[in-house]
């Protein structure tokens, strides 16, 4: 008897098994089917580029991005520059920039059905065109001041979450592509699949003391009556931590003075003042450690800050943002985009979406689907307090430098942060413009680029000035 029951367990075990892997395996062919009949490997797919009968993808004034010609082969914009300058958020005729346009909705420009597979005459076929928020003359502009550096340019409209200018490179000409030899043995095709705008993560440098601004006017109560001291350097843990300003030696300092001039001494100090805990408790708050952001259905790369028991010496580095080993900062150009974004908008990050109309029934009825939730990252009085900081620094910035931002006025930070590798430093530029018509947040990167105010802000003044004019 015991053994009949045990044969019975046994059997109902495997029956059940079975039934749920039957479960499983039908929930994964109506989720993802449209990515199996899409697969490189499937021979009629391959045979005609994958993109058969697929829609056009035009960018927010209309201009084509991308089209099939007459004998249903992929074709892309006229301009060899819009083609490389919109490679990624485009894509080409293989799938391997896997968050384009091209891979990420293959099935809805292609009109391949569930139901109805891919095998319907084109007359029949509901396959869509493919609007986004992006400007085209935007990205070329922004393409054309990056040159031949690697980096990134993102520009978004923080009311909205319009994406007007995503720009990576490197890059490559879609109608030319390089063949893989070239790939894994050219050293500037290196990462050239992936999208520096949505999957790159780099140490911010001094754009990070937005975040470590926004701790210390949310947890040091008497923050603006202070002054500090600032010789230029300063021993934390018997290493120093070093301004790199020409004319750093700053003496006594105001708070909104320090960010101002970007002075490492005295954010080194807040970052230790204020404790692991609650900086990391204010990085979260705007975003950083989290992977659950997305663009239009298009995942963003985790920005990351670690200072969880941190001596002294490595905390103040992440504090300034140049954090390293088990104590890091890295972040993404759009969640720094996002940042500047919330500031301008008193503390609410819009989210971003890159899709305009993707043709679908749901679009057409007005109902909203390219859109994660806003995000409220800082208190409205904090974001008042780090407009007031982020305009003192850009106020700066052009009396010092000769900083525009489409002739607009702006908010900004600038950023050059140490590689550690003997390159040169990676250039940053983070900030929005005030201007009710003009509502931009912009991140811009710049590998190799040193100074952030020489490297990075001309990009982020030449996709600006294309969107204004």
């Amino acid at each position: 008897m015991k053994r009949i029951m045990r044969r019975s367990y046994l059997v109902l075990f495997v029956a059940l098994a079975f039934f749920g892997g039957i479960c499983f395996l039908a929930f994964r062919v109506v989720t993802e089917n449209a990515k199996w009949v899409q697969h490189p490997f499937n021979g009629h797919v391959e045979a005609t580029d994958g993109l058969a009968g697929a829609g056009d993808i035009t960018d927010r004034n209309g201009e084509k991005l991308a089209y099939n010609s007459e004998d249903n082969h992929r074709k892309y914009n006229d301009d060899a520059e819009v083609r490389k300058a919109l490679l990624h958020v485009v894509g080409d005729k293989s799938m391997n920039i896997s968050t384009s346009i091209q891979s990420m909705f293959r099935a809805d420009l292609t009109g391949y059905n569930f139901v109805l597979g891919m095998g319907l005459p084109k007359s029949l076929k509901s396959s869509r065109d493919v609007q986004l928020t992006v400007d085209a003359q935007a990205c070329k502009a922004a393409y054309e001041a990056l040159g031949d550096r690697k980096g990134a340019c993102v520009v978004y409209n923080y009311k909205t979450g319009e994406m007007l200018c995503s720009v990576s490179n490197a890059t490559y000409d879609p109608e030319n592509p390089p063949d893989e030899d070239t790939v894994n043995n050219d050293e500037w095709y290196n990462g050239v699949y992936l999208d520096n705008v949505l999957s790159s993560a780099y140490t911010p440098g001094s754009t990070f003391k937005i975040i470590t601004a926004a701790a210390a006017i949310e947890n040091i109560p008497d923050i603006y009556e202070r002054t500090f001291d600032c010789e230029g350097s300063i021993e934390i843990g018997g290493n120093p931590i070093n301004c790199t300003d020409a004319h750093s030696q700053y003496g006594k300092i105001t708070f909104e003075e320090a960010f101002a001039h970007s002075c490492n001494v005295v954010f080194a100090q807040l970052a230790i003042e204020i404790g692991p805990e609650k900086m990391k408790e204010t990085a979260e708050k705007m975003g950083f450690n989290s992977d659950k952001v997305h663009m239009s259905g298009i995942p963003i790369a985790k920005s990351y800050y670690n200072a969880d028991g941190a001596d002294d010496n490595s905390l103040a580095w992440t504090g300034i943002g140049q954090g390293f080993g088990d104590y890091e900062d890295k972040a993404n150009p759009l969640r720094m985009a996002m940042v500047a974004g919330a500031v301008a908008n008193g503390g609410t990050a819009v989210s971003p979406y890159i899709v305009e109309d993707d043709g679908s029934l749901m679009n057409k009825l007005g109902i909203d689907t390219n859109k994660d939730g806003d995000t409220n990252m800082l208190k409205a009085s904090t974001a008042t307090q780090l407009q007031k900081l982020m305009k003192a620094a850009a106020t700066y910035y052009d009396s010092s430098k000769g900083i525009k931002v489409g002739n607009l006025p702006f908010c900004a930070k600038t950023g050059t942060a140490e590689r550690g590798d003997g390159k040169a430093e990676t250039a940053w530029f983070v900030g929005y413009t005030e201007d009710a018509n003009h509502p931009y947040a912009f991140a811009v990167v710049v590998e190799e680029g040193g100074s952030g105010a020489d490297a990075a802000a001309p990009v982020a003044d030449a996709a600006v000035s294309a969107l204004v004019n």
